[in-house]
């Protein structure tokens, strides 16, 4: 989950249980008052304070799921003043890539939405909202608003007593003199004051980046991968910083509006970039025919039709085909890294979706293990789902291979498609079309259907003998589509 939120519980019985919070562990932060409005100020009214901020793991940076330290709240399910009980869903939640419900951790009651439905760019531990145990404790709340500390990073005032402590931390790098700093036995210390990930390291060496020149969004301001990532993608438009004068030179007479980018549309651009600039591509295109896998499909439907199932579209048979092709040529069904190249023995196919958001990959997991009517039946809830926004992560990650298609709801005949990181192939799909062929029979010439279909490999893995293997072991699946039930 890419988005960090906190809770403030108004609490009468856990006071007298100071241990308790010590054994809670819950996405909350909780504040006890005595008084009808809380003052957070004051120590005497904070019996104990205790944070859990849910933080992106490395697992979900690796897989794709990047953050940037903010979210979105969709809409609020619970309205102020309901009553709440664990496992309920209070409110949705726009990540990077996807919405996600939030559930409440225990039972009471919503006394107050600081946050309301649309509101946007919410930074890791801003509150939100406010919940109660008792009832009668929700007019406390009715006018409560967070103050700027409360909407940082879950800082809490605290008593003149708690600030000592802060001055000296800061009174030990300014009490060495300014001339210091150019010496290079000052940069160690300074280095080592940087919080950062293991894969944010290695991946800042791999790119000679210093780490003090990159901006952290994880927790305590700490750097992720997806910090590193963002910097090298925006390091090589430095020189386009007179960009926006130019927009103010605009004729008077040009009409336009701007379009803000959604959460979606960012993390593709950042990762399409960051392919780009570190994968080396290369493509293979073929044309194959595909008169024998529509007459297929034709018989299919026509069993889908009798016994109430769904219909079986050109691309369930392309995902089916491409993952058998990964099966027979498990090269292509792997990942570089800088000690190894990782095969996967799960065949699992990322298939593109376009929406009003953006562009979503859902993953058909062990594709080449399913029948054409399960992956069908997939595909098509995955697909609405994306359409909807309410993808979970567990929809899109984990991919090893990635199926395009813009043949057959578009028409185009042939591109071209960017590797999605960290897969090392893409199949890019056209449109098929009829053609003149030669023939054997007394006409001379007949009427064939082919489809134009792009591998864009990344050559640290495939080489272009094992991507043009690949190619043709895909081929002889589309051409002979009855080989796929063997």
């Amino acid at each position: 989950m890419a988005y960090a939120s906190r809770i403030i519980n108004h609490s009468k019985k856990l006071r007298k249980d100071p241990n308790f919070l010590l054994r809670d562990h819950a996405i909350l932060v909780r504040w006890f008052s005595n008084d009808a409005q809380p003052s957070i100020g004051k120590r005497d009214d904070i019996r104990k304070i205790h944070r859990h901020y849910y933080v992106p793991s490395e697992r979900e940076t690796v897989s794709g799921s990047t953050t940037n330290g903010t979210g979105n709240i969709a809409r609020w399910l619970k309205k102020e003043g309901d009553k709440i009980s664990p496992g309920e869903v209070l409110c949705e939640v726009e990540t990077d890539k996807a919405t996600v419900e939030m559930e409440c951790m225990e039972e009471g009651y919503l006394a107050r939405i600081i946050r309301g439905d649309g509101s946007k760019e919410i930074k890791v531990g801003e509150v939100i909202a406010i919940t109660v145990e008792e009832e009668d404790d929700i007019a406390k709340f009715k006018d409560y608003s967070p103050s700027a500390s409360d909407a940082g990073a879950g800082a809490v005032k605290e008593s003149p007593a708690s600030t000592p402590p802060k001055k000296e931390v800061v009174e030990q790098p300014v009490s060495s003199p300014e001339p210091k700093t150019t010496k290079p036995t000052a940069a160690p210390p300074a280095e080592d004051r940087i919080f950062s990930s293991p894969l944010a390291r290695k991946l800042s060496e791999e790119h000679n980046v210093p780490l003090a020149s990159i901006k952290g969004t994880g927790p305590d301001g700490s750097i992720v991968k997806a910090d590193v990532e963002d910097y090298l993608a925006s390091r090589g438009k430095e020189g386009l910083a007179a960009a926006p004068k130019a927009k103010v030179a605009t004729p008077a007479g040009l009409d336009y509006f701007d379009i803000p980018h959604s959460q979606i549309r960012k993390v593709t651009a950042s990762r399409l970039l960051f392919s780009k600039q570190t994968i080396p591509h290369y493509y293979l295109t073929v044309d194959s025919c595909v008169d024998k896998l529509m007459d297929l499909r034709n018989e299919l439907n026509s069993l889908q039709e009798a016994s109430g199932g769904k219909r079986i579209s050109i691309n369930d048979l392309v995902i089916k085909a491409a993952a058998l092709a990964l099966r027979k040529v498990p090269q292509c069904n792997s990942s570089w890294t800088d000690d190894y190249i990782r095969q996967y023995h799960n065949v699992n196919i990322n298939v593109a979706v376009q929406t009003d958001n953006g562009l979503f990959v859902p993953v058909i997991r062990d594709a080449d293990k399913k029948g054409l009517s399960a992956i069908s039946e997939e595909v098509k809830q995955l697909a609405q789902r994306a359409k909807e926004n309410t993808l979970k992560p567990s929809d899109y990650e984990g991919g090893t291979f990635t199926v395009s298609n813009l043949g057959g709801p578009f028409g185009i005949k042939q591109f071209c498609a960017i590797i999605n990181p960290p897969q090392s192939g893409i199949l890019a799909v056209g449109s098929a079309e009829k053609r003149v062929v030669p023939s054997s029979g007394p006409e001379q010439f007949k009427f064939a259907s082919f489809m134009a279909v792009t591998l864009s490999c990344d050559h640290r893995v495939i080489d272009g003998a094992i991507g043009a293997e690949w190619l043709k072991a895909f081929k002889g699946y589309i051409e002979n589509p009855e080989s796929m039930l063997l």
